[in-house]
């Protein structure tokens, strides 16, 4: 879904023109169901581009997440960047023993929902409005300034 996103789109603008030179610097690697546009195979460093901060926890799970599926893979001591261009900050992340607990109980619940046959109910939150999967979570719903019949 998120090929029709213009935040995605926009995100990959974000990309192509914060930092040029990494294309060439680093490699794009699809690895178990993720995909890291910038790794540095030399020092076993994820770099994750983000337009703002406003989903920061968000963005720092995402890079603990590929940092634990590269450790999964054998990666030795893999490393993460978070970089936020347009405000000119970045943050250096590693994957702590805490964090991979976190992870695999996180991932135990996600199996418990995928395997449930009732869906959890919805959690609308501000940030749904932006979200590239809006249409999926809320298809049936009517929109808050409808008039219900």
């Amino acid at each position: 879904m998120e090929q029709n996103s213009e935040r995605v789109d926009e995100g990959r603008l974000i990309h192509q023109t914060a930092y040029p030179q990494r294309a060439e610097k680093y490699q794009e690697i699809s690895l178990d169901g993720i995909k890291i546009d910038y790794y540095d195979p030399e020092t076993h460093t994820v770099h994750e581009i983000k337009k703002t901060d406003k989903m920061e926890n968000a963005h720092l799970w995402q890079v603990k997440y590929y940092l634990y599926i590269l450790s999964q893979n054998e990666i030795s001591n893999p490393k993460g960047v978070l970089e936020y261009p347009k405000m000119k900050q970045k943050k250096d992340l590693e994957l702590l023993e805490e964090d991979i607990s976190k992870i695999k109980q996180i991932k135990q619940h996600i199996t418990q929902i995928i395997d449930s046959e009732i869906a959890p109910e919805r959690n609308k939150k501000s940030i749904c409005r932006n979200c590239s999967y809006y249409d999926f979570c809320w298809i049936n719903e009517p929109e808050e300034n409808e008039i219900k019949l």
